[in-house]
């Protein structure tokens, strides 16, 4: 997490330092927008009460996440902006494990695929050109696992759907160019596993943490 958290930090200070003066005088946060974002990316079960041993187990997976959101934003008066977006995203997070070591049929690596998200946001200007906002919306999330017995390989699809929760900073660098700094929580409750004939499982509970610190450079039309 000192990853994220140093992300965070270096975002805040550049939105602190990089206003030009034009920016003071924007001031106004409404209009269909679009930005490209990257950041760093974990998830991990949401609970170890049924894994042995689990001070000894990794049981985590994190790299780097990239992507591209869309939204529209409507200010409200002074002090409230309310806004609808979407986003992909994908992620470098996976295991690299050798699957020599396993000695029957069974899940040898996963990686994490696509990310999508749709939600709303809703915030209040600090300055003319600085937006503190909260966001929340459905999330979800595609893992690639392996399975292998060092002979035959098989892959397979599984979908988690949940709900995401954040914050965070939003700073006008011009009258159409904004920087973001946001840290995000997902909560994945159902699953459903796709085999590679197509077919589609029942949908099963799980509990599966994500947590995610991104920056995002947009342009608002």
């Amino acid at each position: 997490m000192k990853n994220a958290i140093a992300l965070l930090l270096g975002t805040a200070t550049l939105a602190g330092v990089a206003v030009p003066a034009a920016a003071q005088d924007a001031g106004d946060f409404t209009g269909p927008r679009a930005e490209a974002l990257v950041g760093y990316d974990i998830t991990r079960p949401g609970s170890s009460e049924d894994i042995d041993n689990a001070d000894d187990i990794d049981q985590s997976i994190d790299d780097v996440t990239y992507g591209a959101r869309v939204g529209y934003d409507m200010q409200v008066g002074q002090s409230l902006v309310l806004g609808l977006e979407g986003e992909w995203l994908e992620s470098e997070a996976s295991t690299d494990f050798d699957t020599t070591g396993f000695g029957n049929f069974g899940v040898g690596n996963i990686s994490a695929g696509r990310d999508l998200y749709v939600g709303a946001r809703v915030g209040t200007p600090v300055t003319d050109s600085t937006l503190l906002y909260a966001m929340g919306g459905y999330t979800n999330a595609r893992f690639d696992l392996l399975a292998t017995d060092n002979t035959t390989d098989v892959e397979t699809d599984v979908d988690l759907d949940g709900w995401r929760i954040g914050g965070g900073l939003e700073q006008q660098l011009s009258d159409n160019v904004f920087v973001r700094g946001e840290y995000r929580y997902s909560n994945y409750e159902e699953g459903e596993v796709e085999a590679p004939s197509g077919l589609e499982s029942d949908r099963f509970d799980v509990d599966v943490d994500r947590h995610q610190v991104l920056v995002g450079l947009g342009y608002r039309f």
